[in-house]
């Protein structure tokens, strides 16, 4: 276990030390929540399970039966919720010969900016192996395959040949989800909300979807993307994802990028009875994962 004493950071212990740098900084907004629906919980895990529907109504000839079909049980999801914690200890005689009270004010400050950044990684770590197969769903699949096993046979929420970011690899996504099923093969009506990227293609994103005409070119054609709507929350950069060409498509289908929140962030402290050592700690404990992939659409990049 680590302990601060006051060997730790000796010119604590010394007069004239104008400014301590490196424990804040300016944080950015956060950006999980672009990439979920957040969502409480309390039990130790939560289990989204699959319906199937049912088929197309065959014709029924005269005098005959009517066919019956069965809605069964498909795939069933679950998010086990993890507890996150971190602390730190100080030594009792760093406390008394501390000349700046303030860093023990900076020190609380920077626990919670840690704790804000697991959260942010651990949930863009989920987009971040959507293509893996080392990351496996509740179908056997990655979160985003061309391979999704259903009752109609394998589905998609992958491009067929991944591609980088352009007019055109967009509106071949954006097609993609139109065309896009239930588990019996029954179209649904899934559109995209949000297009998320990350910092390296912000604004090829914005050209993209904001310029009055096609972007890239010099044809006069009007910007379809822009003209229609077809993403309506735009774009939402996020500074976690770690492929710089990856990007995705979120769109209107329920249950799917779920974040589960069990406890919330709760900052404690106390003393070492023994040594007098004074302890801080943070904790929050939530979990992360998708239930119907057919809430996120992307590509890996060419």
């Amino acid at each position: 276990m680590a302990i601060m004493t006051t060997a730790t950071n000796p010119k604590d212990l010394w007069p004239g030390i104008h400014a301590h740098f490196g424990l804040a900084y300016n944080e950015m907004p956060l950006e999980y929540k672009d990439l979920y629906e957040i969502m409480s919980s309390d039990k130790a895990y939560e289990e989204d399970v699959e319906q199937t529907g049912f088929g197309l109504a065959p014709a029924k000839p005269e005098a005959s039966s009517v066919v019956f079909d069965a809605d069964t049980q498909g795939v069933t999801q679950r998010y086990t919720h993890v507890v996150y914690a971190l602390g730190f200890v100080v030594s009792k005689e760093a406390i008394e010969d501390n000349l700046y009270e303030r860093v023990a004010t900076r020190r609380t400050r920077a626990l919670a900016f840690s704790m804000r950044q697991t959260k942010e990684v651990v949930a863009a770590n989920v987009y971040n192996r959507a293509f893996s197969g080392s990351y496996l769903f509740a179908d056997g699949q990655p979160l985003i395959s061309l391979t999704h096993p259903t009752r109609s046979g394998s589905q998609s929420n992958r491009m067929t040949v991944d591609a980088d970011l352009s007019e055109a690899a967009l509106e071949s996504l954006l097609i993609q989800i139109m065309d896009a099923k239930n588990s019996r093969g029954l179209r649904i009506s899934l559109m995209a909300r949000k297009l998320i990227v990350p910092p390296q293609l912000v604004f090829e994103a914005h050209r993209i979807l904001k310029s009055a005409l096609q972007s890239g070119g010099a044809n006069n054609d009007t910007n379809a993307l822009k003209d229609m709507g077809l993403i309506p929350e735009g774009v939402k950069v996020n500074h976690y994802l770690t492929d710089p060409d990856a990007w995705f498509l979120r769109t209107n289908a329920p249950n799917g990028m779920t974040m589960f929140q069990r406890s919330n962030l709760v900052f404690t402290q106390d003393n070492d009875f023994n040594t007098e050592n004074q302890k801080a700690k943070a904790m929050e404990r939530y979990s992360v994962g998708c239930t119907d992939w057919r809430n996120i659409f992307g590509s890996s990049g060419a």
